[in-house]
């Protein structure tokens, strides 16, 4: 990796957890970052942006960047396609940008084996009280969807324990923060540093 290289973030954590306000709350706040943007075959919602919340294609191109294999991970839910176009994260990356990817655990896993050198961080909040009160908070679904929820997270959590960093978002600025610290500490490890540590043993040879 360059000097200049970014990295790569995967970033999950529970529904409810707070991911989205997080992520938001980090590229507003700091300069640097690119949030992945998937690719889907689904139609834009009202106020939706090709570029900026998803890549909206159809079908048949989706399908043969998947036989391409243009695409780190992707899944098909409810007859759509959604995936993580991987030019647009090498391109980022390889522009110095940070790319924060935010996926599921089973996604994540997936990508980490592509993306050795990226970091994991799982979102989280206080408590299993506290999550329930935040999904039950959104008054948006209901309570058979909201106790669907509860029981992935139970599964989820079987998973936690394989990622980097754990992260327990109860206050959205200091989370924000200590995201953006862990990002940063990242460029510093030995293995994000391999052309400079290179360049300064050829240069000491020379001497």
């Amino acid at each position: 990796m360059s000097e200049t290289t970014g990295i790569l973030a995967i970033v999950s954590g529970f529904s409810g957890a707070g991911k989205g306000t997080l992520m938001h709350e980090l590229l507003s706040r700091y300069e640097g970052y690119s949030l992945s943007v998937s690719a889907t075959t689904r139609k834009p919602r009202e106020g939706e942006m090709d570029g900026r919340d998803y890549f909206f294609i159809g079908r048949e191109e989706f399908e043969r960047m998947i036989s391409e294999h243009a695409f780190i991970e992707y899944a098909r839910y409810v007859d759509n396609y959604y995936g993580t176009p991987k030019k647009y994260v090498e391109d980022q990356l390889a522009a110095g940008k940070d790319v924060i990817l935010e996926i599921e655990v089973q996604g994540a896993m997936i990508v980490k084996q592509q993306y050795p050198d990226a970091i994991t961080v799982f979102v989280t909040p206080p408590n299993a009280a506290e999550l329930k009160r935040r999904l039950e908070g959104r008054k948006t679904e209901a309570a058979d969807v909201i106790a669907g929820r509860l029981k992935r997270a139970g599964e989820e959590s079987e998973l936690m324990a394989m990622y980097d960093y754990l992260l327990v978002n109860d206050d959205l600025q200091e989370s924000t923060k200590k995201l953006h610290d862990i990002i940063t500490n990242a460029h510093a490890r030995m293995n994000a540093n391999g052309e400079f540590v290179s360049r300064i043993q050829r240069e000491l040879r020379a001497m």
